[in-house]
This record gives C-alpha cells, structure tokens and sequence, in this order.
C-alpha cells in the first residue's frame, strides 16, 4: 500500500482528532460540576504545593494574584493538545475562572498530567493578564524548578520576573512540561 502526503495528513488529523475524548475522559474538569468543584481542585492543588514546596509560599505572599491550574491534560500522537480549568485568586479570593488550552504539533506520543501555578508578581502583569481575551503564555514566563522550595524564594531571576510559573505533579508518559503555546481564557464555569 502507498501512503500519499495527503494520506497521511489526513490519517494524523483523525489520530488527533481522537486524542479529543481521551482528554475529556482524564478527569480534567470537563462537565464537572462548576465554580464549587474547580475551587476545592484548587485548595487542594495550593495545599499539596505548600507541602512539597515550602518556599511557594513566600512567593504566594509576594504575589498580585495566583492562577491556580490545578489538573491539565495532555495527549498527542503527531498533533497534540492539552487541556484545563482553575481559578485566579487575588487576595486569597477567587475571582474569576479560567481554561487553559494548548496546541502541538511534531515528534510526539504519549500523554501526561500535571499542575501549574503563575504567580502574578506585579500589579502590572495581573491587570495585563485579566484585561486580555486569551493570554498566551511565553517568553515573559520564568520557571521555578521545584526540586527544592527553598531555593524559589532566593533565587534573582525569579524574584525579578512579573510573572513566575511553577509545574509540578507531573504523572504520565510524555517528558516535560512548559507553558509556551498556552493559551488562557476567562469562562463561566
């Protein structure tokens, strides 16, 4: 049998086109049960970082406000994508909701799930965050590896950043996790 070009765009169009129900099927927060569900996803995700990451909450203190993802799914097979719920919490309030969205395309299969906060660390990157009608996450996003909270709280780099990102919990077959290409947007849960 002969593969054509188009034969095979369209053969990874349907894989990833099938990657859709696995990632409403990974418990995600697709039809859950609204604001009362993601809030408790969200205490537990800030309760198990403080835990495993005691400097996050030195950074917590800092912050404008926090944007809590506490579960985002990601599958792909040739493309890819990824997907979540969680709230932003500014004051220690919720005050709005938010997806994340994610779109990949290349050498990939597997799938994974992991958590993320951003810390807002100034006014300014808060307010450009909730003014926008869907924030994609970049270059202006600087990571803190976890392996140690300890060493979040004094490095330079991170404390210098307006906005921080932590990635943790990681579970699954794919490797790694980043932010670039990830897009959020305000819902009504």
């Amino acid at each position: 049998m002969t593969f054509t070009r188009r034969t095979l765009s369209r053969r990874n169009l349907a894989l990833g086109l099938c990657a859709v129900p696995f990632l409403a099927a990974c418990g995600n927060g697709i039809g859950g049960r609204g604001p009362a569900t993601i809030d408790a996803r969200v205490d537990a995700t800030l309760s198990q970082m403080y835990s495993d990451y005691p400097a996050t909450q030195g950074l917590a203190s800092k912050a404008a406000g926090i944007l809590v993802m506490p579960l985002v799914t990601e599958a792909g097979l040739g493309f890819g994508g990824g997907y979540g719920r969680g709230a932003l919490r500014v004051g220690g309030a919720t005050v709005d909701y938010y997806s994340v969205t994610k779109a990949s395309g290349g050498l990939q299969i597997g799938a994974q799930q992991y958590a993320h906060v951003l810390f807002f660390m100034t006014e300014e990157a808060l307010q450009t965050f909730r003014r926008s009608p869907g924030y994609a996450a970049g270059a202006n996003i600087e990571y803190a590896i976890p392996e140690r909270g300890e060493t979040l709280a004094a490095e330079t780099t991170t404390s210098l950043a307006p906005v921080i990102a932590v990635i943790f919990g990681q579970a699954g077959l794919r490797i790694g996790a980043t932010l670039e290409g990830v897009k959020y947007t305000r819902i009504i849960p």
